[in-house]
């Protein structure tokens, strides 16, 4: 099997680890396992009681997931149950190859990049990759990259417009890896140059954020025309809790700090940064990843369709226009 292979979780299957605030759900859900068992084993009939706990458990989940605070939603971002971009390409693409290094220094797996059809469509695909036990997590850096995998996304963004594929990047990283090995390589300038690059970039882009979108780790795949959010996903110029170490002096007050720093999907469309949420099945996306693929996929190709459809001249001056008009300033006297 293959490490890329090794990535992937079966999707359709259902994580069941609970967060904190989903405990109550998780006890309706294992008293529904066990009736369930006891129903399957003997000559009873309990469906009425296991349909009378469902529909209970889904009261609850709609409840507790219609009033989530940001901090909840960060963890939602990073469950370890979460579809990462190994999960969805498989589902989003035909035909996936991926391409490895960068011609310069090495291959960085915290970076996955590849070609590959979307509805017919040829496009290619750049995304972040987190690891799920350990030997994963080390193996992909925990989603950190490094400047050789910026630069390897720089590779497939000039094929890309070499043989005028759309670019589809799919981001989820706490950040760029902060290491003294990745500083010596060259970190900044990596992640400029890929900024540099896609702002100019002469073909359609879409990014999607489909869990972490962390300050200029995120931003380095994220120039785009349209920016997409999972609904449990967050963008942020930093963590909570690195906002909070330095506002506070105490990691201690990441709750506080995600409030502030408007890092949901809900806060960044209100603020004109995000073009599209797609939602999320009930209880994220970990909960039903085959539906949120297809759910992915149809807003991805929604999004390429309509980019197409316009003159790519069109298309780079918008993106200017989207890229100047972010933030504001007061003119000093």
């Amino acid at each position: 099997m293959s490490s890329s292979e090794s990535d992937r979780q079966t999707l359709g299957s259902i994580d069941r680890r609970y967060l904190n605030f989903e405990r109550p759900i998780g006890e309706l859900e294992e008293q529904i396992s066990e009736l369930r068992r006891v129903n399957a084993g003997k000559n009873l009939n309990l469906d009425e009681d296991i349909k009378r706990l469902e529909k209970k458990s889904n009261k609850l989940t709609e409840t507790i997931f219609s009033a989530l605070t940001p901090w909840q939603i960060t963890q939602l971002a990073r469950h370890p149950g979460r579809p990462f971009t190994l999960d969805y390409v498989p589902t989003i693409m035909d035909n996936f190859v991926e391409l490895h290094g960068d011609r310069m220094f090495g291959d960085d797996h915290a970076i996955v990049a590849g070609l590959g059809h979307i509805d017919g469509r040829r496009v290619a695909v750049i995304g972040q990759q987190k690891g799920r036990d350990t030997a994963q997590k080390l193996y992909r850096n925990f989603g950190m990259p490094r400047p050789e995998g910026y630069r390897k996304a720089q590779r497939v963004m000039r094929i890309a417009e070499r043989f005028g594929l759309p670019l589809l990047t799919l981001i989820d990283t706490p950040g760029a890896y902060p290491g003294v090995d990745a500083e010596e390589r060259g970190q900044s300038e990596a992640i400029a140059s890929s900024l540099s690059i896609m702002t100019g970039l002469k073909v359609p882009i879409v990014s999607v954020i489909i869990g972490e979108g962390g300050s200029g780790g995120a931003l380095a795949i994220g120039i785009c025309d349209r920016l997409l959010m999972l609904e449990y996903s967050t963008y942020s110029v930093i963590s909570p809790e690195g906002c909070a170490s330095i506002l506070w002096k105490s990691a201690d007050k990441a709750e506080e700090a995600a409030q502030a720093l408007k890092l949901t999907s809900k806060d960044l469309t209100e603020k004109g940064v995000v073009d599209e949420i797609i939602m999320e099945p009930p209880g994220g996306a970990h909960r039903n990843p085959d539906e949120m693929a297809v759910t992915l996929r149809a807003g991805i190709i929604r999004q390429f369709n309509e980019l197409e459809a316009l003159p790519i001249e069109h298309v780079l001056g918008a993106r200017y226009e989207r890229l100047m008009s972010y933030g504001q300033f007061k003119q000093g006297s």
